[in-house]
């Protein structure tokens, strides 16, 4: 705990991982929403009420949840000065694939608020998987540091 952040590293380290883990929990449950949302006829009562769920789930909870993380995790690496080190890098890369998911994400959601969504309940099962795939890799390179 030589850095800056001194006595609060371990403060700001506990609500970067809080912050991840309320982002994951919306990547990994969203698309699970549009394989549901896709089998109920457009202009439904139940479409409308997926919109919903969407809606909030996304703005309200995925998206906060992305920026704390951000900027939580920002101060680690500044403090620990991880950015140095070869793991930090493609950690990096695999968060930018997070963040493109993430957009991915509001893109198919705002078409199903248009009712113009024209993707396969196959398509967002296949989606579903790529968080949990970037996930695994992002947990592994923080934690062994492969290089």
């Amino acid at each position: 705990m030589a850095g800056f952040l001194g006595e609060g590293y371990l403060w700001i380290k506990a609500l970067h991982i809080i912050s991840v883990i309320s982002w994951m929990a919306g990547l990994l449950y969203l698309p699970r929403i549009f394989v549901y949302h896709t089998q109920v006829p457009v202009g439904s009562e139940r479409s409308e009420i997926f919109k919903v769920m969407e809606r909030k789930l996304f703005r309200f909870i995925m998206t906060p949840a992305m920026a704390a993380s951000w900027i939580f995790g920002i101060l680690l690496v500044l403090d620990a000065e991880a950015y140095r080190e070869g793991w930090f890098h493609g950690k990096f890369l695999f968060l930018f694939l997070l963040m493109g998911f993430h957009g991915a994400s509001s893109k198919w959601m705002k078409a199903f608020q248009a009712d113009k969504n024209t993707k396969s309940q196959k398509f967002y099962r296949f989606a579903n998987e790529i968080p949990t795939l970037l996930m695994i890799l992002i947990v592994i390179f923080v934690i062994v540091k492969p290089f």
